[in-house]
């Protein structure tokens, strides 16, 4: 972490001029210095929250999680209402989010912990540690490092393609398609690894994974296909007309959500096997065919087809990785797609009726928007009475509990 935080630092002050020309981001010039201490908070946000997940201390990351995103959005409020609206307001607010929630985090973890940090800090025992894990550094960081690229590719070649009125609306539209992968994937991904690792000579994962995916692709598929139908009209009624052009990008986006949702807590079965060679094919082709799919769309100049690629060829690499993390617990690939057609098909009655009412009685964005939201609402509702287990969570507010307690039924 602080060996990244050094290496981006030297890149920033001696070529900070060749980014800056090769992103066609004039603007962003100022803000390049702000990298380094993000990665170094991000990064030791990351460390703690490895360790509380080891230690169990999943209500802990809950809340954190809801103080980052807390802290962000009032932020943000806070400085639109007294006139700073700018981009510099968005990067600031992001990294005060981080910054806040990672203090916190230490100083709990420090509290709680400090005793066993100090009486395990023995130095045989460490060089034994590294060497029995030096893949994780020596590969993992670097399929880390292609992920934190892949996810930051899109504004960056869109913004040497298109417009900056293009890379807002992408921008606007990822931030609330990517809400549920910060909130329920990650919390998920986070107990996943703790339970798996632990489970893996023990009892098994097959049975354990078969049940979350399953319970991703449930309540997951039908309100991010939804989307499809609704985003622009959800967009025009939520932030008015002239914001239609990212309700229309989440549509064609949405999809790669839903994939990116289900794969992402089982993709921590490479590190529970430590596959980590696995996980760096994965990270290496996810890096390469998005940047693929945006330079032959920015080629062609079309932001839809653009996007149209993007999505489709990240559908077909996540799907490929929940696979491959279902194989690794032992699941087949007939139960992969068998549960994806299964929810699909209770999708599509639902979409077809509300494409028939939009197009046929040419109804308002309110009124489509609402009967969407409200088949959405009924989906929920009918799966939750469905499982027992998601009551219970409902009940408790236990973000987690209901995701594992089936799996040993």
């Amino acid at each position: 972490m602080v060996i990244i935080t050094c290496i981006s630092a030297f890149v920033i002050f001696f070529a900070h001029d060749a980014l800056i020309n090769l992103l066609n981001a004039q603007r962003l010039r100022k803000y390049l210095w702000l990298i380094p201490p993000t990665i170094l908070i991000a990064g030791t946000g990351m460390a703690l929250k490895n360790w509380n997940s080891r230690s169990q201390q999943f209500s802990r990351l809950s809340v954190i999680q809801v103080i980052s995103s807390s802290c962000m959005q009032i932020s943000k409020l806070t400085a639109g209402f007294a006139g700073y609206v700018s981009g510099g307001v968005l990067i600031l607010t992001g990294i005060l989010g981080s910054l806040i929630s990672t203090l916190i985090l230490g100083c709990q973890t420090w509290r709680d912990d400090s005793q066993l940090f100090k009486s395990s800090l023995q130095w045989k025992e460490i060089g034994f540690g590294i060497k029995r894990y030096k893949k994780f550094p020596l590969i993992d960081s670097w399929g880390a490092f292609l992920n934190v690229i892949s996810w930051q590719m899109p504004v960056l070649l869109l913004s040497a393609f298109f417009t900056p009125t293009i890379v807002g609306f992408y921008a606007l539209g990822a931030t609330v398609l990517r809400m549920p992968i910060n909130i329920i994937g990650t919390a998920i991904a986070q107990v996943f690894y703790q339970r798996a690792s632990e489970d893996k000579y023990k009892v098994g994962i097959s049975q354990i994974t078969l049940n979350i995916y399953k319970r991703l692709v449930a309540s997951g598929l039908f309100p991010l296909f939804m989307l499809c139908i609704i985003g622009q009209d959800l967009f025009v009624v939520v932030l008015g007309p002239n914001w239609i052009e990212a309700g229309l990008y989440i549509q064609i986006l949405a999809p790669w959500i839903f994939f990116t949702l289900i794969s992402s807590p089982l993709s921590m079965l490479f590190l529970v096997f430590e596959r980590q060679g696995s996980a760096l094919i994965i990270h290496s082709t996810i890096f390469l065919t998005r940047f693929v799919s945006l330079y032959i769309g920015g080629i062609l100049g079309n932001v839809y087809v653009t996007l149209g690629l993007f999505s489709l060829v990240n559908i077909i690499v996540y799907s490929g990785i929940a696979y491959w993390s279902l194989k690794l617990a032992g699941i087949s690939f007939y139960v992969f797609v068998a549960t994806l057609f299964k929810y699909f098909c209770y999708f599509c009655p639902a979409a077809l009726s509300l494409l028939f009412i939009k197009y046929y009685f040419n109804i308002s964005s309110i009124i489509s928007s609402s009967v969407g939201v409200l088949m959405i609402c009924c989906y929920e509702l009918v799966l939750i009475s469905k499982d027992n287990d998601l009551r219970m969570y409902m009940k408790n507010n236990k973000v987690w509990k209901f995701i594992y307690r089936k799996a040993y039924l």
